[in-house]
């Protein structure tokens, strides 16, 4: 980066230092992950320079040969790996790619959308109020039964009785496996599109270590990062039998994406999305998606040991989500805690919450990252010694109290208190200490 140093050091200086950040700590976000350096570089290219608004060969602009062969390079790619006969790659990100949609598919103000609530592991997109999606069209938000797992019973009883136009299944916080075909029971009965976001789990589809959608859902939407281990953007894939309920459902997809909500897709985006997926389509991938699973559920059984509370009591896929209650600590506390330990995750509600939003009951955290680095089950102990630990240092960090401004104070005095904390200070010396044994991908 010579010409960034030279040009701007203050950006130079910012960016080596989330380099640093990046480097010396355990990333457990489950939507996060590494991209491989050749996806990187793709980013970085000339393509950034064009415009290329349209679609292969149907484009506005001259020049455009070679973002033809890039995008064309891109849905062929995507067909192979997900088999699929129909994807639109041009989505800027998960939010516009189910957004494009609703808009392709659905009458707004009209026809309704059911999908999963925020507050029991859904996404935004899928209908909640908060959302343009909520805003536009009518949700109906389904919830998970008391054994925190999908109650198909209930879901089949509301979809009767509401009569959505889209059914939408995949989820931000679901540690288990997702049936598709059940859901497909449902949709077919009630004359309902079924719409498999998979955003989260696309790596792990395409690693075969979790159920494909394809054969059941009539749209698969998924972001390109998080598992699938490629850049920001997303994809819009129409299955076999969503042609054959509508064969036009390609055409209106298109024309949601444009002119409906975007105008020229990024070229080195898209680029950097046909690299990934040729890299998602190789055994060593399917280890590595293989080795996301072992290390979830090793991870899953070390906190079992420490008495954490794992929602639905384990994990099939990437990730856990876990309800601190029982180490009277809200999730945001520990979340910053646990990072100023060294391991990066993110507060979250857990299933039935009765703690605020901002200041939820849980935690949620994965394995796509650390495994990309080099990480396995082994090493899975370490890191569930190191957030016991970590929570332990924080455990009696709770409110008790419903007034904002005493728990906005009481938020504050613990910030400066995990500050000082010196056993959390030691903690991330020894994550910094591990890290360098696993260097990330540059």
């Amino acid at each position: 980066m010579k010409q960034l140093l030279t040009t701007d050091p203050e950006v130079y200086d910012l960016v080596k230092q989330e380099e640093k950040r990046q480097r010396d700590v355990l990333e457990m976000i489950p939507s996060e992950n590494y991209t491989s350096g050749a996806v990187l570089e793709t980013l970085g290219t000339v393509l950034n320079n064009k415009y290329s608004e349209g679609y292969p060969k149907k484009r506005y602009y001259q020049g455009n040969e070679v973002a033809d062969a890039v995008e064309t390079l891109a849905q062929e790619r995507t067909k192979k790996l997900f088999g699929v006969p129909y994807v639109n790659v041009q989505p800027l990100s998960g939010s516009v790619m189910n957004l494009a949609v609703y808009f392709a598919l659905l009458e707004p103000l009209k026809d309704k959308i059911m999908g999963l609530s925020l507050a029991f592991g859904g996404h935004l997109t899928h209908g909640q109020p908060q959302s343009a999606t909520g805003k536009f069209f009518p949700s109906v938000l389904y919830t998970l039964g008391k054994d925190e797992r999908i109650d198909f019973a209930a879901l089949e009883e509301l979809a009767m009785k509401e009569k959505p136009k889209i059914i939408v299944c995949g989820f931000t916080a679901y540690p288990r496996i997702i049936d598709f075909k059940r859901f497909a029971k449902i949709a077919d009965k009630v004359g309902a599109y079924l719409m498999a976001d998979i955003s989260h789990i696309a790596g792990l589809v395409a690693g075969g270590v979790h159920p494909s959608p394809v054969d059941y859902a009539h749209i698969v939407t998924t972001t390109t990062h998080k598992t699938l281990r490629g850049p920001r953007g997303a994809l819009i894939m129409v299955t076999q039998k969503g042609l054959n309920k509508n064969p036009d459902l390609g055409k209106l997809i298109d024309t949601a994406i444009i002119p409906g909500l975007q105008g020229g897709p990024h070229d080195n985006q898209t680029a950097a999305i046909a690299v990934a997926l040729k890299e998602a389509s190789t055994a060593k991938f399917k280890k590595y998606a293989q080795q996301i699973v072992l290390n979830a559920k090793k991870l899953a059984e070390e906190l079992h040991k420490y008495d954490f509370k794992l929602i639905s009591g384990g994990t099939d896929n990437h990730l856990l989500l876990v309800d601190l209650s029982n180490k009277q600590v809200n999730g945001a506390v520990a979340a910053l805690a646990l990072e100023a330990a060294g391991i990066v995750l993110n507060k979250n509600g857990v299933p039935f919450d009765k703690k605020p939003p901002f200041y939820p009951s849980g935690i949620r955290f994965g394995t796509p990252a650390i495994t990309t680095r080099g990480l396995k089950e082994r090493d899975m102990v370490k890191i569930a010694r190191w957030m016991n630990a970590a929570i332990e240092e924080v455990k009696g960090f709770d409110f008790l109290t419903d007034d904002k401004a005493e728990r906005k104070a009481m938020f504050d005095d613990y910030k400066k208190k995990i500050a000082r904390n010196k056993q959390l200070k030691e903690i991330a010396k020894e994550v910094r200490d591990f890290c360098r044994k696993f260097p990330i991908p540059v």
